[in-house]
């Protein structure tokens, strides 16, 4: 019988070495019990901390055909049902399914007698004998359970304790779950929690440490003001010497922001800035396929209306081209409103948009096709070519179309055609120049960085389609700027902090709206934001031991399952 147990344990092992080793992503063990190798932290939620993979065992989840469910019915001859590959397509695939207590249980066995050497002499000593070079522990085993025991069970969990690279222990979990509740006099007291942790290992001092999660973006400060969109920023703490349930973390506290920043909503002051990228978005899109969906215009009159009144404006006027910039500034900050936002406008306003910047804001507002692109392009070219106007650009501009201005200086211009994709890729360098400088006109003025390490981002070396992207990633950072600046009040010394980190991710990352950038931060910063709410999470550790020896006892509260395999009552 112990020869028996022994074998399995070593079948079961080798089955999570493999999948550790092969770097698999899952795989099936008897039939009906899957295993993956997952994150921890994102499956196990706040019960396990940390970003490492861990194994997870699970029952093989059925998958559920809707016509199962369905009466007989009497089908006409011309219905037919048996494309096996629609029919795969809606079967219904169950959530993750739990296993026995009992089951539970003996896969942790197996797994804690498989990493003890001193068992190995028994049986097969060909399986178990260490090879020449120690493979690397297992890691973390987790198996789902179904709380049909009378504690309530929801996970087991084993850990290998390691001194160097050699095992010396297993560390065991056990999660319990009560259920939800409405009723905060049903929770359990820290001191009774103590008192179970006592019980359990008889501990001569513990440690009581306290974390708590809150959502910023939900708290009734800034209920007026908050972006209702994908958005979310939250704050993490941690604090030792917890005195109750539910307490408010003290300002002692370590506190971490979570911030996560979609773009794109019709109330965020950076959403004008966000339609200028889109249409810029939609000419690269127009570049690489061939074929553009023009948005909706925001001027009622033409595209080459507006050019040529540009024109007209540019020969006629007795302006100087200072005075010229001047005006389109207000114009651009009266199109994007006056609301909340004004704060965010006067740092974004410049007063030096050149001709060609003038011209991309009055075609980025009005063109609806390939032939209003290259009939304002034309209207252009001939003025230049006729010297009918000598516009004033910026010394740095790269398109193709201020190539074309300062040769018109010298009344040599070289011949362009305008035909097939042409005005579209000229429009797209004007648009990439403009946004550019609009970027580096916020984040230098507001000296968050400098433009050394905005060099990757400007870098005009890379094909269009890449600089787009480059843009778009220099957008995002602003979003989250603008984000933590007006909303959180974030002092310099933080922005400065977190346009760093974000700079240096997105160097090597792509771009991830769904990324959430953590920032260390006093919770002095943002104590008016969460004293008087009431926490998303909060959890409380009693430990004892050291090392090795270390021993805990925890209490989670959320106002959501942690659980995914077992269905609650939430009413």
């Amino acid at each position: 019988m112990g020869s028996k147990i022994i074998a399995d344990a070593v079948q079961f092992s080798k089955m999570l070495r493999s999948l550790q080793d092969d770097c698999k992503d899952s795989c099936i063990y008897e039939e009906d019990i899957q295993i993956l190798r997952v994150n921890g932290g994102k499956h196990l939620h706040n019960i396990y901390t940390g970003d490492r993979p861990v194994f997870i065992c699970e029952k093989t989840a059925p998958q559920i055909d809707p016509e199962d469910d369905k009466m007989d019915e009497t089908h006409s001859d011309d219905e037919t049902h048996s494309d096996d590959e629609t029919n795969h397509e809606v079967k219904i695939e169950l959530g993750p399914q739990p296993l026995t207590i009992m089951k539970a249980r003996q896969l942790l066995s197996w797994y804690t007698m498989s990493q003890n050497s001193i068992v190995s002499p028994a049986v097969s000593p060909a399986d178990l004998l260490p090879p020449a070079v120690s493979p690397a522990p297992l890691l973390p085993l987790w198996v789902r359970c179904d709380m049909a025991d009378p504690a309530g069970t929801t996970w087991l969990g084993a850990e290998t304790a390691c001194t160097g690279n050699k095992v010396s222990g297993v560390k065991l979990y056990s999660v319990t779950c009560a259920g939800s509740t409405v009723d905060k006099g049903a929770f359990i007291t820290l001191d009774e929690l103590k008192q179970e942790h006592k019980r359990r290992h008889h501990p001569s001092l513990m440690v009581a440490r306290g974390t708590a999660q809150y959502n910023l973006f939900g708290s009734t400060v800034v209920e007026k003001t908050a972006i209702e969109s994908q958005s979310s920023v939250t704050v993490d703490f941690r604090w030792s010497h917890v005195e109750t349930i539910l307490e408010t973390p003290p300002l002692s506290s370590m506190a971490t922001l979570n911030i996560k920043v979609s773009s794109g909503d019709m109330r965020s002051p950076m959403y004008l800035l966000y339609r200028e990228l889109e249409f810029l978005q939609m000419l690269a899109d127009g570049l690489r396929t061939g074929e553009t969906e023009w948005m909706e215009p925001v001027d009622s009159r033409s595209a080459v209306q507006m050019t040529r009144e540009y024109l007209d404006e540019l020969q006629n006027t007795v302006k100087t081209l200072q005075d010229q910039s001047t005006n389109e500034a207000v114009k651009v900050k009266t199109e994007m409103g006056t609301s909340e936002t004004e704060i965010f406008n006067s740092l974004m306003e410049r007063g030096d948009l050149d001709f060609i910047e003038q011209l991309w804001v009055r075609m980025k507002n009005s063109v609806t096709s390939y032939q209003d692109v290259g009939d304002c392009l034309k209207m252009v070219i001939k003025a230049l070519q006729y010297g009918d106007i000598k516009p004033w650009i910026h010394r740095d501009s790269s398109s193709s179309l201020s190539k074309l201005i300062l040769q018109s200086y010298h009344h040599q211009m070289d011949h362009v055609s305008l035909t097939g994709l042409t005005p579209v890729h000229m429009l797209l360098e004007m648009g990439l120049d403009k946004m550019r400088k609009d970027y580096i006109n916020y984040l230098i003025g507001q000296d968050l960085t400098t433009l050394n390490h905005l060099s990757y981002y400007l870098s005009t070396v890379e094909d269009l389609q890449e600089q787009v992207i480059r843009l778009r990633k220099l957008h995002h950072l602003l979003e989250i700027m603008v984000t933590c600046s007006t909303f959180l009040c974030l002092p310099y010394d933080r922005l400065f902090l977190l346009t760093q980190l974000c700079l240096q991710y997105y160097k090597t990352c792509p771009y991830d709206e769904d990324h959430e950038f953590k920032l260390q931060i006093k919770p002095a910063l943002i104590s008016h934001f969460y004293q008087k709410e009431q926490a998303v999470f909060w959890g409380v550790e009693v430990s004892s031991g050291n090392g090795p020896r270390e021993v805990k006892t925890s209490l989670l509260l959320s106002d959501k399952p942690l659980v995914e395999h077992i269905i609650f009552e939430t009413g």
